[in-house]
């Protein structure tokens, strides 16, 4: 097995989360891109002060919160948050208090105007209803590939899963192509 698809050995794809799948990454920002590419995704910073004036929060949660506010789009990675919070806390914007073997984050009074900047105009905020609605669609659309890919993969001849390929390498070409009208 594979990549958690359960392919039969030497067919060549890993699954969501190894290596360009969809497993629980953000969208890169309101218009539904992808990180890294022209689209700008939020920034950390005042994303957690404004989580933060509403409550003390740890790094987890506050990652599972910017995840739901915004649709499952937006899920910032824990290599994003911690490093924030640290600058934050290293600012003396935040404190940390150890709370059941986890750092919870509470505001303190140097962090609270900057929190209330940043709660004016949250960063999930950009977000909007269809651009969420779009995410999903994106996703259910990408899942019902991975559940055909599957069954071509443990039910195809060779020659199905050759022709699956092809289908594949031109549907790759094609996405890449509407980027490229676009400009």
């Amino acid at each position: 097995m594979r990549g958690g698809f359960g392919f039969p050995p030497g067919f060549p794809f890993g699954g969501p989360g190894h290596g360009g799948g969809f497993g629980g990454r953000g969208w890169g920002g309101p218009e539904g891109r992808r990180r890294g590419g022209r689209g700008g995704r939020p920034n950390v910073r005042p994303a957690v002060l404004a989580l933060l004036i509403e409550r003390p929060m740890h790094g987890y949660e506050m990652i599972q919160e910017l995840e739901s506010r915004t649709g499952g789009i937006w899920r910032p990675s824990p290599g994003s948050i911690y490093p924030t919070l640290q600058l934050l806390e290293d600012e003396g914007l935040i404190e940390a208090e150890s709370i059941g073997g986890r750092k919870t984050y509470q505001l303190t009074e140097a962090g609270r105007a900057e929190a209330e900047t940043a709660a004016q105009n949250p960063p999930w905020s950009q977000f909007s209803d269809d651009s969420m609605s779009q995410a999903q669609d994106f996703r259910d659309a990408a899942v019902g590939i991975f559940d055909a890919l599957r069954q071509v993969g443990f039910n195809g001849t060779p020659e199905q899963r050759q022709r699956a390929l092809e289908v594949l390498t031109d549907t790759k070409r094609r996405l890449y192509a509407i980027l490229a009208d676009g400009e």
